[in-house]
């Protein structure tokens, strides 16, 4: 398992715990025995406010971060706008996974439906070139977001 996908597996075990939890950047980069930028890699890439996480940051002595996890119920009502308008750039296949884990976490959507939509979205099975590939994932996962969001389904 990746150094990255440690951290993160971590960070999520607390949040099990918790809607929120407050780290020193520092202390966690000894414990996993890395630097501090590792730390802000696995923050901007897998705690998004597009993947249902809020994360607040102050530097200096003393510093922390504060990681909150949205709950389903305020997350696609509340930002919807602010999530469709993140998606109108384009997705990586990470970032559109990680909308997808969240959704099958939250039990939005069963495992299956959740396997299915990580290889519709896949880079082989898009088969276009970038931009357009990250494009069309974002007009898939958009539709996905509409669909859960429907009452009449």
């Amino acid at each position: 398992m990746s150094l990255a996908r440690r951290i993160e597996e971590y960070l999520k075990k607390l949040l099990a715990e918790q809607q929120v939890i407050e780290i020193q950047r520092n202390e966690l980069a000894e414990v996993f025995e890395c630097v501090p930028s590792q730390i802000n890699y696995v923050l901007s890439t897998r705690f998004t406010p597009l993947q249902g996480y809020f994360v607040e940051s102050r530097r200096g002595e003393g510093g922390y971060i504060r990681i909150a996890k949205i709950a389903w119920n305020l997350w696609p009502h509340y930002s919807l706008k602010e999530i469709y308008q993140e998606m109108e750039s384009g997705l990586s296949q990470r970032e559109a996974e990680g909308i997808l884990k969240r959704f099958f976490e939250e039990g939005l959507i069963t495992e299956r439906e959740y396997k299915l939509l990580v290889m519709i979205i896949d880079r082989e099975t898009l088969f276009l070139g970038l931009p357009e590939r990250d494009l069309l994932r974002a007009k898939i996962m958009q539709a996905v977001l509409t669909g859960l969001c429907r009452e009449d389904y």
